[in-house]
């Protein structure tokens, strides 16, 4: 049978599944785990971990955009009515996050202070950015050009010097500059006050997030060059080289002893983890697309060798999956509801 065609790039969807897996896996150990397990290295790594799915999300939006805007030239549709399906696609995305924070309040009702409906989480941040995005590859398009190349040339630009601008002031946006004559639940979209007068790390504010988005932008249009379709590959080792390039560049620039801001913060406004998270995310896609083209994807493991055996050994590995299949479902029926036995068993193991 002949494979069939798509339009998806299968190395975007595994970024995606990678950063929702980092994401449960932070939220679950920062939820349960209790006592020393959570003064260990373990819960480190793990938060470590959790700095990745939101600046993955946010550029792998961009890409996306980039990709559906790309698609949408190509077809020859208006630039207004482009603009308008791109803002439209994140308003939707807005409001599933205003409705997400509703559920999350009426599950917390005993608890929760009202304040919560008004908090701005990572979705609130995707669907605002999809609606900038949206703006600034209509401002590309200004003068009414019909040139895919130039709209492209012009979008990335836009969305390079976007994302440089936003990284650039989030310092100051973050300190000096606080806007607060704006309601604290406008000026958390801003900078992430939300009730408490300063800016909260936990929050996911424009600034700086919005610019991973334009940054995911720029590399969505410059994966659809001419050059880079021509040479997928090449194009998408050039992008992970890229994201090595960005992450010295950032610590370099950091180790620098001359600091541009009266208030330092390498984790969380700085310009120079702006670079490296970028860069990190960069590296991350080069890894999805590697493992997409040369690596063990579902069913390249294989007891037998794949279309080289007769009926007879094929039979034999049908029965050989069938015993084992059994054999695990088995032994789960046996250990369910024994959890603590084990754990109490290993724990003896361990101490004698």
């Amino acid at each position: 049978m002949p494979e069939k065609t798509t339009t998806r790039h299968a190395y975007i969807d595994w970024a995606r599944g990678f950063a929702c897996v980092a994401m449960f896996q932070t939220h679950c150990y920062d939820s349960w785990l209790g006592g020393a397990a959570r003064e260990g290295q373990f819960i480190k790594l793990s938060q470590l971990g959790g700095t990745l799915p939101a600046p993955l999300f946010l550029f792998l939006a961009g890409i996306s955009s980039a990709l559906l805007t790309g698609k949408l030239w190509q077809k020859g549709m208006g630039s207004d009515e482009i603009a308008r399906t791109t803002i439209l696609r994140g308003g939707q995305v807005f409001l599933l996050a205003l409705l997400f924070r509703l559920q999350e309040f009426l599950l917390g009702l005993s608890h929760a202070p009202w304040t919560d409906l008004l908090r701005v989480d990572i979705l609130n941040a995707i669907g605002l950015s999809l609606m900038m995005l949206g703006l600034a590859c209509r401002i590309a398009a200004v003068g009414g050009s019909h040139d895919v190349r130039r709209l492209r040339r012009n979008s990335i630009g836009i969305a390079v010097a976007v994302a440089a601008g936003i990284a650039v002031v989030t310092p100051q946006v973050w300190t000096t500059w606080q806007p607060h004559w704006r309601a604290w639940w406008l000026e958390s979209y801003i900078n992430g006050v939300h009730t408490f007068g300063t800016p909260q790390p936990w929050l996911f504010p424009l600034f700086p997030w919005s610019a991973f988005a334009f940054a995911g932008l720029a590399a969505g249009f410059l994966l659809q060059s001419d050059g880079a379709r021509r040479k997928e590959t090449a194009a998408m080792v050039l992008a992970g080289a890229g994201g090595i390039g960005l992450i010295a560049f950032g610590i370099w620039l950091d180790a620098r002893p001359v600091q541009l801001y009266a208030i330092h913060d390498f984790w969380h406004t700085s310009p120079n983890f702006f670079l490296v998270r970028t860069g990190v995310v960069m590296v991350i896609l080069f890894a999805g697309y590697a493992w997409c083209r040369w690596g063990a994807v579902y069913g390249g493991l294989s007891i037998l060798q794949k279309r080289g055996v007769g009926i007879g050994a094929a039979t034999v590995g049908l029965l050989t999956v069938f015993t084992a299949m059994t054999m695990v479902a088995v032994f789960r029926n046996r250990l369910q509801g024994r959890a603590p036995e084990i754990l109490a068993f290993f724990r003896r193991a361990v101490h004698s």
